[in-house]
């Protein structure tokens, strides 16, 4: 304490070039922080003066300092456990693919399936077989995901252990792909098509929040927590090293959120997590009390629930995506939606009557539709609230939809690198699911904004890189398709995207998102000067140091 007993800071940025994000006061040179609080933004002489004893005084050196950002959609928990697989973006063609597969079987001679992560939809020209597979590991189950983990490939062996290789029944939206011999091709499609051959690799606990967003069966106990403990934290780190201090999950249960309960009590939880109650096909809507449940028993600013997440269609390369037009070339498909038109409207107008908040993956134009249907058909039946529902990625939308979202006040959590030809993947064979006269409306960004839809940017990690930096570059140089009008959007509404935008969409914006007085004390100090780099070179920048809580979660090496 000072002797006029003001209380004083107990860590202060100096010499940095703070954007603040905050309207009022955009840019200052200094932050001060006391206990878990921003204390004071402003001038270094002036913030310096409020130092007290033992101030941990840090010199940004002129770089960019800014609030923490906020991942609005990444997979925590399978993420941090996939950063020990066989990691296969940018592998091709059979050599490469022998090359990485055979060394990483004989680095791992334990491991109970050999598991890749990344895999190129045409990482052979075209899609992997079995037999691929079996040509170069046969004795041990085998089972590559592709980057957004909506589709696998599986060699015979895995197949046979898992009791699919002769194929089975399965839920609407899913499939394994049979063979002309009658036997399982290798590649299946959607969680209930590989999820045998999940079971496999003892990492059930880790996935079930995904694939059936149930508790694990048999519930962990005291042995399984605490192995549990290390690939989550080991995805918390990956996300501190790149500034994140607040994580909205997009699978769960409220096993992943004793998992993360744990880690707060060892003091090893370093950023903020929103888990979600998730809402599978096989649940009713009777089940939302389980999410109203949740929501009270977890609602802090460090762990929080209060939303339902759930999946109304897959992906374009694998034509699960549900559109409003046949796929280009398969005519007469157009996908099909994981919930029915009116069974999505009882689901929307049930959790909306519980005050809860509603995510929705919705990649095609037929399923964002559907989603926005049940938002209207919510606000009719219950009437009109501050519900900021989402719609997850919006890959393809109808120009009709566009002024929709920002009627119903949905927030659009899109990712800039996913965007085919932004950073790692692609342009081709993604853009030709979609047929050429509807490029217009795959990947929106910059209309959606104009709309007046509020953004909220996020990677999707694991299914890309988890790194804001990358996806900053990326939204700000993404190619313009044939035909379609240029998405890009400066710099400041990208960050934004990343910052106050993501805060939006959590309902947090009056503490978090921006640096301001009394707001959470969330930082982020960047390498260099971000509004100096060349646009094309933000990418390779780093983060200096990340601050959650006032506390120093992250300093680069």
């Amino acid at each position: 304490m000072s002797i006029s007993g003001m209380a004083l800071a107990t860590l202060i940025i100096t010499n940095g070039r703070v954007l603040t994000m905050d309207a009022r006061h955009p840019r200052a040179e200094a932050v001060a922080l006391q206990g878990d609080q921003i204390m004071a933004v402003g001038d270094t002489a002036s913030i310096t003066a409020l130092a007290g004893p033992g101030c941990r005084m840090i010199d940004a050196g002129g770089a960019t300092v800014l609030p923490g950002f906020i991942e609005s959609h990444l997979h925590l928990f399978m993420a941090g456990n996939e950063l020990a697989h066989l990691q296969l973006l940018g592998v091709e063609g059979p050599e490469a693919l022998g090359a990485a597969l055979t060394a990483y079987a004989a680095a791992n001679p334990d491991v109970p399936v050999i598991r890749g992560q990344g895999c190129d939809y045409a990482i052979y020209g075209r899609s992997l077989t079995r037999h691929d597979l079996d040509a170069i590991v046969a004795d041990r189950p085998v089972l590559l995901s592709a980057a957004d983990h909506h589709t696998a490939w599986a060699n015979t062996k895995a197949l046979e252990m898992a009791g699919i290789l002769q194929g089975r029944d399965l839920p609407t939206g899913n499939e394994i792909v049979m063979a002309e011999d009658g036997l399982a091709a290798g590649e299946l499609r959607e969680f209930n098509a590989f999820e045998p051959v999940l079971a496999l690799s003892g990492e059930e606990r880790i996935s079930a929040g995904i694939a059936t967003g149930e508790e694990p069966n048999p519930m962990p106990g005291y042995a399984d927590l605490m192995r549990d403990l290390e690939p989550m934290e080991r995805g918390l780190k990956h996300c501190a090293k790149h500034g994140f201090t607040s994580l909205v999950n997009m699978d769960g249960n409220r096993y992943t959120l004793l998992v993360l309960s744990e880690l707060r009590r060892q003091g090893r939880l370093t950023a903020r997590v929103r888990v979600p109650f998730h809402y599978r096909p096989h649940r009713t809507p009777a089940d939302l009390e389980q999410a109203s449940v949740l929501s009270a028993e977890f609602n802090d600013d460090w762990l929080s629930s209060g939303f339902v997440k759930l999946f109304m269609d897959g992906v374009i390369d694998s034509e699960t995506a549900v559109l409003v037009d046949d796929y280009p070339a398969t005519p007469g498909w157009k996908g099909d939606a994981l919930h029915s038109d009116a069974r999505f409207k009882e689901i929307a107008v049930e959790a909306d009557r519980r005050g809860l908040q509603i995510a929705v993956h919705a990649i095609g134009d037929g399923a964002v539709r559907r989603v926005l249907d049940g938002y209207e058909a919510a606000r009719k039946a219950n009437g009109k609230r501050d519900s900021r529902h989402r719609i997850e990625h919006i890959e393809l939308i109808n120009r009709q939809d566009v002024p929709r979202l920002a009627e119903l006040g949905v927030v659009a959590s899109v990712q800039p690198v996913h965007a085919p030809g932004s950073m790692d993947f692609p342009v081709f064979p993604t853009m030709d699911k979609i047929a050429r006269d509807r490029w217009v409306d795959a990947y929106l960004c910059r209309d959606l904004a104009e709309a007046g839809a509020k953004l909220a940017f996020a990677s999707d990690w694991p299914v890309a890189d988890v790194n804001p930096l990358r996806g900053i570059q990326a939204a700000m140089t993404r190619p313009t398709y044939e035909g379609a009008r240029d998405q890009r959007i400066p710099l400041l509404d990208v960050l934004a995207a990343y910052t106050t935008g993501g805060a939006y969409a959590e309902h947090t914006e009056d503490r978090k998102g921006c640096l301001r007085p009394g707001y959470l004390g969330d930082v982020v100090i960047l390498s260099d000067d971000i509004e100096s780099v060349p646009v094309d070179q933000i990418g390779a920048m780093q983060v200096a140091k990340t601050i959650c809580g006032g506390r120093v979660v992250w300093e680069g090496e």
